[in-house]
């Protein structure tokens, strides 16, 4: 960083004061935006997560279906199987050997009817696993089209201040550049440290900015002398005069209308 040339108090206050009005325009506009980039990122990880049940659910139903051709393969090998039993005991040579025929085609039989059972589970199955996609498809509309709803509001809201807070963030960048950088790391711990980021206050009805403790006379007194940087001994801001608060205001709502 170029070594900065020596300037007055005054200056470094008007200074902090210009780079605090620039970083709080930048915060009204992000919170224009608000939640809505928080509620697109989750809108669409909730419709991706709804799009991957549905595939889901329809491989299950592949799968099950599968489950069942396999099982009407098999009626049908017991069936042909039953046949053959039928058949061979046509012709069988004694009663031991129809009793063991009858035997397997009984056990067969009993194949078939489990078979039969499993299949008509699986179609329940089925059945349940249909009504739960036509249920998420229902509800992946409905969240599709919030989604794009959201993106729409957020793109328009972004084309309106995009530029101007990319416009701020140079500017704030460059009135960085004038204050000497111990001034510089005070005021952003201070502007993280505080409500609303605010690092630098007038002094407003004889109390600091956005605070109900009496600022003493005599402090009003040095403040307004803009000899020395002065904070306030309750919440840390660094503190201005209302007179000098009130010129760098209008000389930075001049700036922000070019921008």
């Amino acid at each position: 960083m170029a070594a900065k040339k020596e300037t007055t108090v005054e200056e470094k206050l008007r200074a902090l004061y210009d780079l605090q009005l620039i970083d709080s325009r930048v915060d009204e506009i992000r919170s224009v935006r608000g939640e809505l980039p928080l509620e697109v990122e989750d809108l669409d990880d909730e419709v991706l997560g709804l799009k991957t049940r549905i595939e889901k659910l329809k491989s299950d139903v592949e799968t099950i279906n599968y489950e069942i051709s396999a099982k009407k393969n098999m009626i049908e090998e017991s069936k042909t199987l039953i046949k053959k039993y039928a058949d061979q005991q046509k012709n069988v040579r004694n009663n031991r050997e129809f009793n063991s025929l009858s035997k397997e085609v009984e056990f067969q039989e009993l194949e078939i009817q489990l078979a039969e059972k499993h299949i008509k589970e699986f179609k329940a199955q089925i059945d349940q696993k249909k009504e739960v996609i036509a249920e998420t498809k229902e509800k992946l509309s409905e969240r599709e089209e919030h989604l794009k709803h959201k993106k729409s509001e957020l793109e328009a809201i972004m084309a309106e201040t995009e530029k101007e807070e990319k416009a701020l963030l140079k500017k704030s960048e460059e009135f960085e550049d004038k204050i000497e950088e111990r001034l510089v790391k005070a005021y952003k711990r201070i502007r993280h440290n505080v409500k609303n980021g605010l690092a630098v206050v007038p002094v407003e009805r004889g109390a600091s900015g956005g605070s109900f403790f009496t600022i003493p006379p005599q402090v009003q007194v040095e403040i307004a002398s803009r000899k020395k940087i002065i904070t306030d001994e309750h919440s840390g801001r660094i503190l201005v005069d209302p007179v000098l608060a009130e010129e760098e205001q209008q000389k930075m709502e001049t700036m922000f209308s070019k921008i």
